[in-house]
């Protein structure tokens, strides 16, 4: 099955598998994890809670920064059971070759 994906041009190339997770996106962006099904309402294509960290140069998941911010016991379980469903910290286990694309031939009239 061939899939384009649009990866921002900042994101860091995608780790071998079992290499830890550098923030490629690539995984989430071709299509989400069970609770990124839940919470993107699909289960092909971006998951919705995927996000550009700017200031980092790579993808975070947005269920795992929620439960980061504030305190309290319930955040911290939020962060966990986040953490569990995504496999954070298992390393890299996206199977998908990536394929730059092919500069568009662009042609400018004066």
């Amino acid at each position: 099955m061939h899939q384009i994906i649009h990866i921002h041009p900042e994101a860091p190339a995608k780790p071998a598998a079992g290499q830890p997770c550098n923030g490629c996106g690539v995984c989430c962006l071709a299509e989400p994890c069970p609770v990124g099904m839940l919470v993107s309402r699909k289960r092909h294509g971006a998951c919705n809670a995927l996000v550009w960290m700017t200031a980092e140069h790579r993808y975070r998941c947005g269920l795992m920064l929620a439960g980061q911010r504030g305190s309290g016991w319930w955040r911290k379980a939020w962060h966990w059971w986040a953490a569990r469903w995504i496999s954070a910290g298992s390393g890299c286990d996206a199977s998908l070759e990536i394929e730059a694309a092919a500069p568009r031939n662009r042609q400018f009239t004066p």
